[in-house]
């Protein structure tokens, strides 16, 4: 079963228009919470004709933090933003996958710049709160905002910083003070650090502006993309239609959580489903070939992508793939889910 349950223990109302849900796993769930800092949590939501989903991304650390939280910004005819502002409530339970995503850093220990524009701090503060907790490396942000009321986490960065002082630079960008960020804005605040990579979450417009800029830097630049989802993708996938021509299955040898197993994979099958049909609890959530929810590292043999949205040609270099969309070139494949 891939549906998980959380219980919302606290409602936090961080600014007008931004809630933060702490949640509590269901009994016997727990360890299916594991999560990087940066991951996101997939929730589903009532929709005109049945059910939908959205991507919400983890503020909490899991250096730090007991329970799990995201924070949620409501925006002009959101589904799933508005629904849960209006309505969740403490002792509300919600269904959700497993956390998942590919925005988060391979080592706490290097020296980032983190750039949040809005509800994009949700993720950058679970990074920056588990570098500071568990890495040696320094770390600088970057945080535009319309005004100093729309601010999200305020008082908890003025304390960071205040507890780290060597470590920690915050410069916050206001548009009701500063204007819009520019070209030339960004790259005099982000020349110090050019040297680093940087994780930046905000806006499209924002991020296409930030990593713009910093790509002419020669900076690597990670950034953190959702997209509304068109399918649900907490139904079950249907069996595929035909059997294999040859009527032969490869197979998939897998690592997960420190575990590794072996699965067939069917020809005619996509990657996540063969994982999924197998008992694998691979992470997963759009299924579209637009999130990274499912990537893995292919360690060995090939595949094809029948979509990618997400992963640019470094990553694809390195080894990623996209579970969901994936399909067999080799008799053979050895992925990663730990790496």
């Amino acid at each position: 079963m891939t549906t998980l349950k959380a219980r919302v223990v606290d409602v936090v109302h961080e600014t007008a228009d931004a809630h933060s849900l702490v949640l509590e796993p269901a009994e016997g769930d727990r360890d299916r919470f594991s999560y990087r800092p940066g991951q996101f949590l997939t929730v589903r939501v009532p929709a005109e004709d049945g059910w939908a989903a959205r991507c919400y991304s983890l503020c909490s650390s899991p250096l730090t933090d007991d329970r799990l939280k995201v924070t949620v910004k409501r925006v002009d005819g959101g589904l799933g933003s508005n629904w849960i502002c209006d309505n969740v409530t403490a002792g509300d339970v919600l269904e959700v996958l497993r956390p998942a995503g590919t925005f988060t850093p391979s080592s706490l220990d290097d020296d980032l710049l983190l750039v949040a524009g809005g509800s994009g701090i949700t993720p950058v503060m679970s990074i920056l709160k588990s570098c500071l907790a568990g890495g040696t490396g320094k770390v600088a942000l970057l945080y535009a905002n319309r005004d100093e009321r729309s601010v999200i986490f305020a008082g908890e960065l003025r304390s960071l910083t205040e507890a780290h002082p060597d470590r920690l630079t915050v410069v916050h960008l206001l548009e009701s003070v500063q204007g819009l960020p520019t070209p030339a804005t960004l790259r005099s605040l982000a020349r110090p650090y050019t040297g680093r990579q940087a994780f930046v979450c905000g806006p499209e417009i924002f991020m296409d502006l930030v990593t713009g800029t910093f790509t002419d830097l020669g900076m690597r630049v990670h950034v953190e993309r959702f997209f509304s989802l068109e399918n649900d993708p907490f139904e079950e996938p249907e069996a595929p239609d035909e059997p294999d021509a040859d009527g032969e299955a490869g197979e998939i040898e897998v690592e997960m959580d420190g575990e590794t197993r072996t699965v067939p994979w069917p020809k005619s099958e996509r990657l996540l489903d063969a994982l999924l049909r197998a008992g694998v609890d691979a992470p997963f959530s759009c299924r579209e070939g637009n999130c990274s929810a499912c990537a893995c590292v292919a360690l060995e043999g090939e595949v094809t992508l029948d979509a990618n949205a997400v992963l640019d040609e470094q990553d694809l270099a390195e080894g990623l793939i996209l579970a969901c969309q994936a399909r067999p070139v080799t008799d053979r494949l050895k992925i990663t889910y730990d790496g």
